[in-house]
């Protein structure tokens, strides 16, 4: 008698997938956004727009977010509670500053530089929309941030399943490389 086995299949949880599908769609509007803006860039009386200083910064807390993220994620797979809480903490705080930078960044433009959203050409009104969505991403990843570093500090379930932390970890991460991507894609084409 032959025993006949077949692989088993690794399947994908259920919130990965639908991490990855949601990521699909956003870089499909972010996509579609820089590539409106490149067309729209070669019309006739297009302003460009000078990014701010602190969008410089908010770039560096932004990567500094990502590598703490990381690192709780490891800290958490280790089961190492204490590092865990720390770091998330500490991310949280950075996609805080970050939301706080890009605000500060974008009342310069509106202010000092005179960029404005109305009008019918220059790249300030693609630069509101675009970082503005970008923002908005943002500030869910920071709330679900906030919800995990209280739940590692004041949750009387222990769950230590790393999913939730992962799928966390994977959005903050995708914020982080699109916010670059945004980022030099308007220093080289804006």
């Amino acid at each position: 008698m032959e025993i006949v086995t077949t692989p088993q299949r690794k399947k994908i949880h259920p919130h990965k997938f639908t991490l990855w599908v949601a990521i699909g769609s956003i870089l499909m509007m972010f996509a579609g956004l820089t590539s409106a803006f490149i067309i729209k860039s070669n019309m006739v009386g297009w302003r460009e727009v000078a990014m701010p200083r602190i969008f410089w910064v908010s770039t560096a807390v932004m990567l500094a977010s990502s590598l703490t993220m990381q690192l709780a994620l490891k800290a958490f797979k280790e089961r190492k509670m204490i590092n865990y809480r720390s770091l998330i903490a500490v991310t949280f705080t950075l996609g805080v500053a970050f939301v706080i930078m890009q605000w500060v960044g974008f009342r310069e433009l509106w202010e000092v530089k005179r960029i404005y959203f109305t009008g019918s050409t220059g790249a300030g009104q693609f630069l509101y929309v675009i970082f503005g969505l970008h923002g908005l991403h943002v500030v869910g990843g920071v709330i679900a941030l906030l919800v995990m570093f209280i739940k590692a500090f004041f949750g009387k379930t222990k769950n230590y399943s790393s999913v939730p932390v992962e799928v966390a970890a994977t959005y903050w991460h995708f914020v982080d490389l699109l916010w670059v991507y945004l980022f030099v894609f308007f220093l080289v084409i804006g």
